[in-house]
């Protein structure tokens, strides 16, 4: 077998093979072998007639197809493999020569990962913006632990207000006649909620346990049952029993009850240096955000439809399971929006194109750099992924595939050339607001979701829009079904 190989474009190369016709002589023989079982032939059993009786009768090209497939996957892998081309789709295969006694002449025309013009990566321009934490960040930070220890009590002696929740059991109607929807019994309404319609809330306030009242309410003029918008209602309300929630005081007794601290002054500055940590990671990753999106933002590539489209199908696949976590069906999602899956797929196939190139940038950069990992910081990636887990870290690490090693050898690629990107930045600092950019973050989690695909096949961990770094990364298509395959001898 020889071949000859040429890119043809930035993102796309051909191979030209030529067979020897020996070698196609033994596909064509394994072809019969395999097929004569299932061949008629008037006068012999199934599987005994001889193979040129079988040529004869039915054209020499019955095995054509069989034999081309015999040979095909191992000569174009190694092609692939000796040229170090990287398919992103199926090859449009097409024969120019086919048949017994004659060269077997045929072409592989695929789509390859794209070459990358780098522009500038070196020297950009950053800022690492660190606002003060605000009061209010603060206080919202210590109202999560002050619910925790929140607890319920009984109205008993006192009209209801704002933020009780009463059990209530309403009826309601419309001149006189009750309509559907319009009856609950044990129904529980915070007061200030604004769960129900404008007026109601404020009129069962002042109300007390055990009291009954006739409440008149006018539904909003937009309201989604057409034959109430605009009607005005009465509801007869009972207050069967309602709670009011006790909130702790600010105190030291309160520090000790949500935390180690003794003192709410030692937990107040604990909860301080906790948001500060915060907003420094926050900075960081956004700073990697902006000089990540400027390096790719200077380089230049023409990127395969196949790629935009997996990397589609994986944004597709993740917003999917997203929704089944939280208990959604895709179908009932569709429904609900009135939009299609086509839809979707337009609305993800922007970031599905960034995500793309910013892989094939940074993995370019990491190449012109020499970037390469030391085995210390694959293992500080496997060691940081065991911890999210909560996994025992050298029992997690013997479970992991080669595959799996080889992701976060990746990862800690990925990681390591955006740190070279940081390291030779201009930055400066400033205590303001940012402007969003690529997710650097989100580029480094790219490979642990290849990871977590195998860890766990039905239920991995979704991503947002990050690029993975699998089959269009780490191997070539192995053993391909041709995307197209014309069969079209030459005359004679």
């Amino acid at each position: 077998m020889s071949y000859q190989a040429e890119k043809i474009s930035g993102n796309q190369a051909r191979i030209d093979f030529i067979v020897t016709p020996e070698a196609f002589e033994g596909a064509m023989q394994q072809a019969y072998l395999k097929n004569r079982g299932r061949i008629n032939v008037p006068g012999f059993r199934k599987g005994k007639a001889p193979r040129k009786l079988i040529e004869t009768m039915y054209g020499e090209s019955v095995f054509y197809d069989d034999a081309f497939d015999q040979l095909f996957p191992d000569l174009y892998d190694e092609a692939v493999e000796k040229e170090d081309l990287f398919p992103v789709d199926q090859p449009d295969v097409k024969v120019e020569q086919i048949g017994s006694g004659k060269e077997l002449k045929f072409s592989a025309t695929v789509y390859v990962k794209p070459e990358v013009a780098l522009g500038k990566y070196m020297g950009l321009k950053g800022t690492r913006h660190l606002h003060p934490v605000p009061e209010e960040e603060i206080d919202h930070r210590i109202s999560h632990d002050v619910e925790k220890v929140t607890v319920s009590e009984e109205v008993k002696d006192r009209a209801l207000e704002e933020g009780d929740t009463a059990d209530i059991d309403f009826e309601g109607s419309v001149d006189g006649v009750p309509f559907e929807g319009g009856k609950g019994q044990g129904h529980k309404l915070k007061l200030g909620s604004g769960s129900f319609i404008p007026g109601f809330e404020e009129q069962v306030a002042g109300m007390k346990v055990g009291e009954t009242k006739t409440i008149t309410v006018t539904f909003p003029a937009e309201y989604h049952e057409e034959s109430l918008a605009g009607r005005e209602a009465q509801f007869e309300v009972k207050v069967n029993a309602a709670t009011h929630e006790v909130k702790p005081a600010l105190d030291d007794d309160f520090a000790q009850d949500v935390s180690e601290h003794k003192t709410f002054a030692d937990y107040r500055a604990a909860v301080v240096r906790e948001l500060e940590e915060h907003r420094d990671r926050q900075a960081e990753n956004h700073l990697e955000d902006s000089l990540v999106q400027q390096a790719v933002d200077a380089a230049d590539c023409d990127i395969p439809e196949a790629m935009v489209r997996r990397q589609t199908d994986r944004l597709m696949q993740n917003m999917e399971m997203q929704m089944l976590y939280q208990g959604i069906r895709l179908e009932d999602y569709l429904k609900y929006t009135n939009s299609t899956q086509e839809d979707l797929r337009d609305r993800f196939r922007q970031d599905a194109l960034t995500g793309v190139k910013t892989e094939l940038v940074l993995d370019a950069i990491a190449k012109a750099e020499n970037v390469e990992p030391t085995q210390e910081e694959v293992d500080a990636e496997i060691a940081r992924r065991a911890r999210e887990m909560g996994r025992d870290e050298g029992k997690y690490r013997e479970g992991l595939s080669e595959q799996q090693l080889e992701n976060y050898r990746e990862l800690a690629r990925t990681r390591k050339t955006i740190d070279l990107i940081k390291g030779h930045a201009e930055i400066s600092v400033h205590e303001g607001e940012h402007e969003e950019g690529i997710d650097a973050q989100e580029v480094l989690e790219k490979a642990l979701d290849a990871v977590e695909e195998s860890e766990a096949p039905k239920a991995k961990k979704p991503a947002k829009k990050a690029v993975k770094k699998d089959a269009d990364k780490s191997e070539p298509a192995k053993k391909p079904a041709a995307k197209k395959k014309e069969i079209k001898p030459k005359e004679g």
